[in-house]
């Protein structure tokens, strides 16, 4: 994530996130205001989750100007496809806080 995010002067990253919040329920973390709780994105399956990639970031100076992380919280984290109705219902509202964040 860091080398793809070099030279770009605003980077939106958007995950599943388990916090024990209400499925569906959108968090919206800056980076540069405070750290990105890895707790919340320990059901990644990835070797190095994206908390830890933007905390590796700040802590080599890598972070872009401006890093926002939009989570959802997820219904379930089993193997399987597609997504909950309460994740589902709130994808339209993370695009339009993007949209509003980009435009």
């Amino acid at each position: 994530m860091i080398e793809s995010w070099q030279g770009a002067d605003t980077v939106i990253l958007i995950d599943a996130v388990h916090s024990g919040a209400e499925p569906g329920t959108i968090h919206r973390v800056d980076a540069h205001a405070q750290p990105i709780a890895k707790k919340f994105f320990r059901f990644s399956t990835h070797a190095f989750g994206l908390a830890e990639a933007v905390e590796l970031a700040r802590a080599l100076g890598r972070l872009p100007p401006r890093l926002i992380v939009y989570g959802v919280e997820g219904r379930t984290f089993e193997a399987g496809v597609g997504l909950s109705p309460e994740v589902a219902a709130a994808v339209q509202d993370v695009v339009e806080m993007v949209l509003g964040e980009v435009g």
